[in-house]
């Protein structure tokens, strides 16, 4: 195994998760309102499909990429559906009264939900797979001449890009939450709610 292809997926993994979209509004909203952990976990669920996705890529599973892109069509109304209904839950939430800074308070906020919402959001975006596919295939790496070991630091390094990204972007969001009061945090509930409502709209829009 050459340490240069795990070098390769964390610089892939973390380029494809610095953009901010949905995932960020999220992982930034949840960071403020409901503490550290759960944003982490935000993030972590989109690096956890940023890592399946860069199996197909890095594998070199033409079969599953070219259905998964067949079905793009499908996964957009999936994700574009639940991008909505997060985005109206997100406006009519009321933010919490006090800091979420213990573990209870965590719990109550629904761990295991904050991580998998994300994973499944993350797979329902057919432009994941595709960008993937893009950037292996810029850099020659998408063959299915890679021996295993190569092709599992690939997928290893851009997990681990990927959670670099979301680790960093939750504890900056969590240092600054003390400077955020109640008002701030509703505005901040209605207008990341309204974006990614527009986000939903977007991948429900027939023109694409």
């Amino acid at each position: 195994m050459e340490p240069s292809y795990l070098l390769r997926g964390l610089l892939i993994g973390f380029s494809i998760a610095v953009p901010v979209g949905p995932i960020g509004i999220l992982s930034i909203r949840r960071s403020l309102n409901e503490g550290w952990l759960v944003g982490l976990l935000t993030g972590l669920g989109a690096a956890t499909a940023d890592a399946i996705y860069g199996c197909i890529a890095g594998y070199g599973l033409t079969v599953v990429s070219t259905f998964l892109v067949n079905q793009a069509l499908g996964l957009r109304l999936i994700g574009g559906l639940f991008l909505c209904y997060l985005g109206v839950k997100t406006v009519m939430a009321e933010p919490p009264t006090k800091p979420a800074t213990s573990a209870a308070s965590s719990q109550k906020s629904g761990l295991l939900s904050a991580y998998f919402s994300t994973v499944f959001l993350t797979l329902t975006n057919p432009m994941t797979i595709l960008a993937f596919t893009a950037v292996f295939a810029g850099l020659g790496l998408a063959t299915s001449n890679r021996n295993f070991a190569d092709a599992t630091a690939l997928v290893i390094g851009v997990f681990i890009g990927s959670a670099l990204w979301w680790v960093m972007l939750s504890s900056s969001v969590s240092l600054l939450r003390s400077r955020f009061k109640l008002h701030h945090l509703k505005w901040f509930n209605r207008i990341s709610g309204l974006i990614l409502l527009v986000f939903g709209i977007i991948a429900l829009s027939p023109v694409q």
